[in-house]
């Protein structure tokens, strides 16, 4: 397993110093891996991400200093520790294993002494750990920054804050969403059947498919064409904008395209939808999930909303914004250490701003739906409070698929992790009035 642990290291120092996300790194490196070797990978590369302020706390308390490690070695005792306290891995395993990898060009010595003593004590530091500041507690536990547990022990108490850290930290089951243009979701659950995949439909989402057993795309290529994978919360943000065939659709911030092949699926692929997207290598990924799903009414635009100027308006607006994806914290786990406090104010201050510019382009009596992956209000309520402030001529209206309502509170969609087991998402369906 050395030079799987090597791969591991790798992705952790893309991830933390390149900036990665975790699933582009992990598909780089692991494509001349086995099913079981690349499975190992993902689960030491996730796990580190999941528990690495846990694993750097209790590293501390055996290294003063761990700024002069090195990043190979600080990585490869992260890996470690997590093997130690999180999957069944004999201690001697571990110990070897991270000698070698010390050995081609790290500090051997140091690790096996340090993994050594970790390992005489390591009862007095097995997590939960027992910290006395309710702050400090579910921070270190769950590997989580201490401002973020504040401020959700402040909107929600200190048992829902820690119930929502150690669900971000759950494995969540792959949801796929059926190409309904090409398959009914029946059918696609038969198919996974037969090939002894342990499948359910969703339990909100009619297109929704949840997977018990199967954790990698690369699993479910025989039926290539057939599905997006997609989790059920974001698959309801589309039927929040409720698209009807023949109408012309707007989606101000397409790619990858999940919700933009979904709206094509709901108007059964009749109609027009512009999607636009500013990034042009996000746009090529958008290009490419359009094509696999045999979609015909998407037009594709690499432009930002805010400099578009249509001579035509739209019937249906979905602004699905860019945001601090703290809602799929459980997919990301990278995301919790990326951003602070203070970037929420630029991610709000963005997100009016394609607010406003997406509801010039829409028509009189017209449907438009913002949403975001975030559960923060700077994200979700306050764009819309301070979006209708000069926007009087828009109002909230209600859902009108029936299976909304559980998620709606005074016009407000929300779903979470440890309430719903989905991601946690944020959506609101406004008309603009005659």
């Amino acid at each position: 397993m050395s030079n799987t642990r090597l791969l591991a290291i790798k992705a952790l120092l893309e991830i933390f110093n390149k900036g990665i996300t975790p699933k582009h790194s992990l598909e780089s490196l692991s494509s001349s891996l086995d099913k079981r070797d690349r499975a190992f990978l993902m689960e030491i590369v996730y796990g580190v991400l999941r528990f690495r302020d846990t694993l750097d706390w209790i590293l501390r308390h055996f290294l003063k200093n761990t700024s002069r490690l090195g990043e190979l070695t600080f990585n490869n005792l992260r890996i470690a520790l997590y093997q130690l306290y999180f999957m069944r891995v004999p201690d001697w395993a571990v110990v070897n294993e991270s000698v070698e990898i010390e050995k081609q060009g790290g500090k051997p010595s140091l690790v096996n002494a340090v993994l050594r003593n970790i390992i005489r004590k390591k009862d007095l530091f097995t997590p939960p750990l027992k910290l006395d500041d309710p702050v400090l507690n579910i921070s270190v536990n769950t590997s989580h920054p201490p401002w973020m547990i504040k401020r959700w022990i402040k909107r929600f108490g200190k048992d829902e804050a820690l119930s929502l850290a150690q669900a971000n930290n759950q494995i969540p089951s792959l949801t796929i969403r059926a190409n309904t243009l090409r398959i009914s979701r029946e059918e696609l659950l038969g198919r996974l059947s037969g090939k002894g995949i342990i499948s359910e439909p969703a339990t909100f989402s009619p297109d929704g498919i949840i997977l018990s057993d199967v954790h990698s795309y690369r699993d479910l290529d025989f039926i290539h064409g057939l599905f997006v994978v997609q989790d059920e919360a974001s698959q309801l943000v589309s039927y929040l904008l409720n698209p009807k065939p023949g109408e012309r659709i707007l989606d101000a911030c397409a790619a990858p395209g999940g919700k933009t092949t979904h709206i094509a699926q709901l108007i059964n692929d009749n109609g027009e939808i512009v999607a636009i997207e500013k990034d042009p290598q996000r746009i090529k990924r958008l290009d490419e999930n359009i094509r696999n799903l045999g979609i015909r009414s998407v037009r594709m635009v690499n432009a930002d909303i805010t400099g578009i100027k249509d001579t035509e308006t739209f019937d249906r607006i979905l602004v699905d914004a860019p945001c601090s994806a703290f809602g799929v914290i459980r997919k990301n786990p990278d995301v919790k250490y990326r951003h602070k406090a203070k970037d929420l104010a630029r991610y709000k201050s963005n997100q009016i701003r394609l607010l406003r510019s997406a509801s010039g382009l829409l028509r009189k009596n017209g449907v438009m739906v913002y949403s975001v992956c975030s559960i923060e209000p700077e994200e979700t309520e306050e764009v819309i409070n301070e979006f209708l402030k000069t926007a009087e001529e828009f109002r909230i209206i209600d859902a009108e698929a029936a299976f909304l309502k559980n998620f709606i509170d005074k016009g407000f969609f929300r779903t979470y992790p440890h309430k719903n087991n989905m991601d946690g998402f944020f959506g609101v369906t406004l008309c603009r009035k005659d």
